[in-house]
């Protein structure tokens, strides 16, 4: 059990940003990798010229590695956002014309996972008004994903480093995806477990995984302290994806930590090959 049971994707947005995005599926194909995630690449932009999302779907292809998960468009991120979807006027607009674009790219390279990060809380608006908001765009992204055969993710994240995002525990996240289930009655919103933001929060893991794995779509490693690679930080995170896999999770483990004072391609040293 552990690590030898997982399938690893990498996550390109945070792995491997010492190279220009085109030549990072190379560079994880070359590490040994098979399938990659990626935040949405243009922060700038919910919509990019076709010719940008053309050569995004070539440097996939040629390297040869799967895209699994991809995460709609969500502000600047790294950064200051948190998503977009819960944020009255020109987020929200931005994060809707980010919805087909976002699933049919997604689609056109086999992709089973679309991510939509929530949003931050607003100074000045009722919480109520912006989770009814989110709620709508939730159920608009859930039939995008269900058109192209994929799920709908939420995740919480951490308290820590994200204190005006409303999800940061499981049971917050689990919430509203029974809530979108409910409203659009396809029922393909499912839980992004983050075991690294769980445990920033401080919750018992093992019951979040005994818990929440049914209601599970995709999870994400990194150790703590520190988001790094397994085994710099004090996480169990062998034991915790037994767990997993003893609960019936049988789906990608992406790979989402900082490589450290080193290139992205000396950073899985941990992962027997």
């Amino acid at each position: 059990m552990g690590f030898a049971e997982q399938r690893f994707n990498v996550n390109l947005s945070i792995l491997f940003t010492e190279l220009p995005l085109l030549e990072r599926p190379a560079a994880a194909a070359a590490a040994g990798f098979t399938a990659v995630e990626l935040w949405w690449p243009w922060i700038d932009t919910p919509t990019p010229e076709q010719s940008e999302l053309d050569a995004l779907k070539r440097a996939v292809e040629d390297a040869g590695v799967q895209l699994t998960g991809l995460n709609f468009y969500a502000g600047e991120l790294p950064g200051p956002d948190r998503g977009a979807l819960s944020i009255p006027g020109e987020e929200s607009e931005r994060f809707r014309a980010n919805i087909d674009v976002a699933a049919d790219f997604a689609g056109s390279l086999g992709a089973t996972a679309l991510n939509a990060l929530y949003g931050n809380r607003v100074d000045g608006v009722d919480p109520a008004e912006q989770d009814a908001l989110a709620l709508v765009n939730l159920v608009l992204a859930a039939r995008a994903a269900d058109r192209i055969g994929a799920v709908l993710l939420i995740e919480a994240l951490n308290r820590p480093e994200s204190p005006r995002y409303p999800l940061v525990s499981a049971p917050a996240a689990v919430g509203i995806v029974d809530k979108v289930n409910a409203a659009s009655g396809l029922g393909n919103a499912r839980f992004l477990m983050d075991l690294y933001h769980l445990s920033m929060n401080g919750e018992d893991l093992p019951a979040v995984i005994e818990e929440f794995t049914p209601k599970t779509g995709h999870v994400q490693i990194a150790d703590n302290p520190g988001r790094g690679a397994p085994g710099t930080g004090t996480l169990p995170l062998e034991e915790l994806l037994g767990l997993l896999t003893k609960a019936g999770y049988d789906g990608w483990v992406g790979l989402e930590y900082k490589p450290g004072d080193r290139p992205s391609s000396e950073a899985f040293d941990w992962l027997a090959r």
